[in-house]
């Protein structure tokens, strides 16, 4: 080839290259957002958008595929997705045999709704959605679940059903949660079940997932590979990921209950220092471990432990509403201080959006709910459930022979509202299981007076030495006087 050829050759890759980089930066029509669509994951699979930074103008978008690819999302305000902007920007790592890939999208608008794909620029997936916050001052709703924990096929779609019948009902949600226990060995397979039988919400609202035991526990960067969180500054994701975000007008902080068996000095300096910088009327906190339980793992050191540290920061830091999950049955509280009943919380019925509705009246402490399980794996009522959480508690109860339950919660000005919903293993619809709501007067606020607690290791590194000591020894003393002598004597 003549000199004149190359230099013609490299002038139109230049051309090439320029163009389509301009492009892809405008977002208009660099990347075929209908090409060679993928629609459950032979190619593109894993798919969820999830809170990451501001949720009124930003999401945490992943994906994996088995090739190494470019990333690159594509959003529009329509559903056909013209106009779609595109984002470049993330990162791509190799994880056990998975390209996972991250991306940020920015620059949205609140209380709209988006529509996305996700892929390179030939194969792509099919389209899928999300509402961004709508701001303070406005009604919002979630649906609530935990630990589906599942290991075959047959009982992630099981669970899924369970999710979904729910979810039928409340279609308009703003996000979705689950309390941990996605999966129970944390392998590949099961992952790759979760997020094929779960693709019907995940890929259709905005999710705000906890981390769970089976999830975190000696399964190293799982949980953090699986979902783009925005981690708060100074954690470790190696063992799950804690993060907090606004919603309306209420304030959500996510624990990793699997950090340091159960909770590092500084996720707790953190909890603490995002609570009373929130100036959110609704404070509400979500975790895997329940503080409250009835089932098998009621009495053991990691339950024991995590009620010693957390309770006294609940009862501090105003926190409305606890979910939490692991037991696999169902416990309501109700508002509790200090591991008691508050016996002076009084209650007003009102009409609320035409249903006759009782409200505990600015109640003073937190009520905690475990909302069983959505999955198949259910636990009994533990016989020898502590006499506090068994007084604290409004409804206690096995779902073992009856059904999976997801919730749905609202809140909306003074009001919160929660449901709970069994669903029937035979038929999976969905009947009214268990119902509480709160009405709030106070306005809430952040908390002026506060200094800031150190959240990085090196800071916190002595206390949790002692802590960690501390836990051993408790656990020693629980499983020498209790655990010990009924093995030897039984």
């Amino acid at each position: 080839m003549k000199r004149t050829g190359f230099k013609f050759l490299a002038l139109l890759l230049c051309a090439v290259l320029l163009i389509g980089g301009g492009v892809l930066a405008s977002g208009a029509g660099a990347v075929d957002p209908n090409a060679a669509t993928d629609t459950q994951g032979a190619e593109i699979t894993r798919i969820s958008v999830v809170v990451n930074g501001d949720t009124e103008n930003s999401r945490g978008v992943s994906w994996a595929t088995k090739a190494r690819t470019d990333s690159i999302v594509l959003v529009s305000e329509n559903a056909d997705m013209s106009g779609a902007k595109a984002f470049t920007e993330g990162d791509v790592v190799l994880f056990l045999g998975y390209y996972m890939h991250k991306v940020v999208v920015s620059g949205l608008e609140a209380g709209k709704t988006y529509y996305y794909t996700v892929g390179d620029k030939s194969t792509r997936c099919t389209v899928c959605s999300f509402t961004t916050n709508p701001g303070r001052g406005e009604p919002v709703s979630f649906l609530v679940y935990a630990d589906v924990q599942a290991s075959n096929a047959e009982n992630f779609e099981k669970g899924a059903k369970v999710v979904k019948a729910v979810y039928d009902l409340y279609p308009d949600i703003d996000f979705t949660t689950s309390m941990g226990d996605y999966v129970n060995d944390c392998t590949n397979e099961e992952w790759d079940y979760y997020f094929d039988k779960f693709s019907f919400i995940d890929r259709n609202t905005t999710n705000a997932p906890v981390a769970g035991n089976h999830d975190g526990n000696l399964r190293w960067n799982w949980f953090d590979s699986m979902f783009n969180l925005g981690a708060a500054e100074g954690s470790d994701t190696i063992t799950g990921v804690y993060y907090s975000f606004d919603y309306g007008d209420a304030h959500f902080a996510v624990l990793n209950t699997n950090d340091m068996y159960p909770m590092s000095q500084q996720q707790q300096n953190w909890l603490q220092n995002d609570m009373n910088a929130s100036g959110a009327k609704w404070k509400i906190l979500m975790l895997h471990r329940s503080i409250y339980s009835a089932g098998k793992h009621t009495n053991k050191p990691d339950s024991s432990i995590m009620r010693n540290v957390l309770v006294p920061l609940i009862d501090e830091l105003g926190i409305d509403l606890v979910i939490g999950g692991h037991e696999h049955c169902y416990v309501r509280t109700y508002p509790v201080t200090g591991d008691g009943v508050m016996p002076e919380t009084s209650y007003v019925t009102e009409m609320y959006h035409g249903e006759e509705t009782t409200f505990a009246l600015d109640p003073q402490g937190a009520i905690h709910v475990m909302p069983s399980t959505a999955g198949t794996k259910r636990y009994a009522i533990n016989e020898n459930t502590m006499p506090y959480i068994v007084n604290a508690s409004a409804k206690i109860e096995s779902t073992r022979d009856q059904g999976g339950v997801a919730a749905h919660v609202e809140i909306d000005g003074d009001y919160l509202v929660f449901k709970a919903y069994l669903v029937d293993d035979e038929t999976y619809t969905a009947a009214l299981y268990d119902q509480f709501a709160v009405k709030k007067t106070s306005d809430g606020g952040a908390n002026e007076n506060w200094e800031n607690l150190p959240t990085d290791f090196d800071s916190n590194n002595k206390t949790n030495i002692f802590n960690l000591i501390r836990q051993v020894l408790w656990v020693l003393w629980h499983y020498i006087s209790q655990v010990l002598p009924g093995a030897l004597f039984k």
